[in-house]
């Protein structure tokens, strides 16, 4: 077996079953990057606890997350897939990072001017303290790297600097700095053809659906808005379906149907429906694996309770060198 180039940290907010944009935007990015490096995926259940008014749905939340994980083909006998709040060291690490983090640091950072934009009468503390609990996430498991978009690298910066705070302030080097893997990750615009594919705006479309419910949301798709009748000649370079068929489309079909579009030759509806087709072929495999993983119920909680245990022996190796490092009484 090949050498392992180092390890990897990510984890994800709870939202349930995913959808495509979680699907190109990460998934797909963790279940290949699990052949370089040994990996660590966490459910970040206590980050969710910033910004939702009730936790009803937390656990099946995390259940369905879980379960389109492995459908997707993450590897649990080799990667660490587990949940954050089952490993409290991570709350420790927190703590101690934030004697050594500047308030204004943290108030500066861009997402957390976004989150008070969005929830100006939400600004917890918690919400302010986001970027030190995850930089315990990433340090507590001296992941090497971390795989992000351009637009979450000033985090990966932040993290960095707790560190290396940290070990100048206990003349250390036990926390490791981790470097930034940059992914190149798509922005799936929604169904609506206007805003990114979320589920707060109804405009997705669930990698597990059934093929008939996915048919239905690729139906209600928002195509080239100028193009009012059958007749009228189209624009692929600003339909968003177009935009889908790149994706799973061959590139003959692509070229087909960017042609025929023009020339009026094909219609939104037939548009749609080669679309639909192809895009449940190509999750097929991924919903049948899905099937088959729910007829051992507990198979998904057996899977993050195993890595739960992994996660606390990396964890609990740190905080015995952190403690040491900071000089706390034995």
């Amino acid at each position: 077996m090949a050498q392992k180039k180092g390890r990897v940290f990510s984890g994800a907010r709870p939202t349930g079953r995913q959808h495509l944009g979680n699907y190109f935007g990460a998934i797909q990015n963790y279940i290949g990057l699990q052949d370089d490096y040994d990996c660590v995926y966490c459910v970040v259940d206590v980050h969710a606890l910033t910004t939702v008014e009730t936790t009803r749905d937390l656990i099946p939340n995390t259940y369905e997350m879980a379960l389109d994980w492995l459908a997707s083909g993450m590897r649990p006998e080799e990667s660490v897939i587990f949940i954050q709040s089952h490993v409290p060291e991570v709350m420790e690490l927190h703590t101690y990072l934030s004697m050594v983090t500047p308030l204004g640091k943290l108030t500066d950072l861009p997402t957390f001017k976004e989150k008070v934009r969005q929830a100006p009468n939400n600004v917890n503390y918690g919400l302010v303290g986001y970027p030190v609990l995850m930089a315990a996430d990433i340090l507590l498991y001296k992941a090497t790297v971390v795989p992000v978009g351009v637009d979450q690298a000033p985090h990966v910066e932040f993290t960095r600097e707790a560190a290396r705070s940290f070990n100048y302030r206990y003349g250390t080097s036990v926390l490791v700095e981790p470097d930034c893997k940059f992914t190149q990750i798509p922005k799936v615009i929604g169904i609506d053809g206007q805003a990114k594919m979320g589920k707060s705006l109804d405009n997705h479309i669930e990698i597990a659906a059934t093929p008939e419910e996915t048919s239905k949301r690729v139906m209600s798709m928002v195509t080239d808005p100028q193009r009012q009748r059958r007749s009228d000649p189209g624009n692929p370079d600003v339909c968003n379906v177009f935009s889908f068929h790149k994706i799973f489309s061959s590139p003959e079909e692509v070229a087909s149907i960017n042609t025929e579009c023009r020339s009026a030759g094909i219609g939104c509806v037939d548009c749609k429906k080669r679309m639909a087709q192809n895009l449940n072929a190509y999750f097929a495999p991924l919903r049948e694996r899905r099937s088959k993983l729910t007829e051992n119920p507990n198979y998904v909680w057996d899977v993050l309770h195993d890595g739960d245990k992994r996660a606390k022996a990396i964890a609990e190796q740190t905080m015995q060198e952190v403690r040491e490092a900071i000089g706390l009484p034995k």
